[in-house]
Formats: C-alpha cells, sequence, structure tokens
C-alpha cells in the first residue's frame, strides 16, 4: 500500500481562514483536484520529517510547528495520506518549486472545499474542529 505524508498550513486574511493548497502539473491532470502539499516518506524517514520537506520542496516555505491531523484513505485506490496542520511561516510567499505542482496558493476554507480531492477534504473538517477546540 502507498502511503504519502503532508501538511495543511493555513492562516488567516482578516477573519478568514485560508489553507495552502497545490495541484499537480502536466497536461493530464489539468482537471484534477488540488491537495495538500505531499509526498512518499523516504526510507527511515518519518511521516512528519516526510511532511516537511515534501512542503518545503513543492512550494518553497518550510512549516513550524505542526499537529498531527491523522490520517485517511484515498477510497479508489486505497493510499493512505498523514497530515500535519500548522501556522504558516509569517508572510508566506509560496511558489511552485517542483516539477510536481503547477500552482501553489492560499485560498479560503471554503474555495479548498471546493478544490481539495473529495478524500481529503476530511482534513479540512479535522483542522478547523482543532480550531474551534483552541479558541472555545
Amino acid at each position: 500500500m502507498k502511503v504519502s505524508a503532508g501538511t495543511l498550513l493555513y492562516r488567516y486574511s482578516a477573519t478568514t481562514l485560508e489553507v495552502l493548497l497545490v495541484h499537480p502539473s502536466g497536461a493530464y491532470n489539468r482537471g484534477k483536484p488540488w491537495s495538500i502539499p505531499k509526498g512518499m516518506p523516504d526510507s527511515g524517514e518519518t511521516m512528519e520529517a516526510a511532511a516537511r520537506r515534501e512542503t518545503w520542496e513543492e512550494t518553497g516555505l518550510v512549516p513550524g510547528d505542526l499537529r498531527e491531523l491523522g490520517s485517511i484513505r484515498y477510497r479508489k485506490s486505497g493510499k493512505r495520506i498523514h497530515c500535519f496542520a500548522g501556522p504558516a511561516p509569517a508572510e508566506p510567499v509560496p511558489s511552485c518549486t517542483s516539477w510536481e505542482v503547477d500552482c501553489a496558493e492560499f485560498v479560503s476554507i471554503a474555495r479548498a472545499r471546493e478544490l481539495i480531492h473529495p478524500d481529503q477534504a476530511e482534513f479540512l473538517d479535522r483542522l478547523e474542529s482543532r480550531l474551534a477546540e483552541a479558541t472555545g
């Protein structure tokens, strides 16, 4: 079974929660859904270390403090995705720093729900729940 690890970095723009998503590159991915920055761990690498490395490789952003959001399994392929969430670095400017993505940007949580891979939408729910717990 394939396994990936990634991050769900977030920030507030005024009062709107925004999250960092990436879109896979290539003509065959033109209509495909967006994703959290993610990738497969290297041999001996922890899931969190893989998530940090992949985020840096795909967006140029270095995640700070991260908290585990658990994992989901893709319904079609069975691939397991582990996710870690944390606040975006101060004044982040994501860029496409890998051939694997053609776009990396912060979008509102509402827009993220429209763009993200349907199986990854659970991560958005978990993030909102965690943030509500932290402020409630």
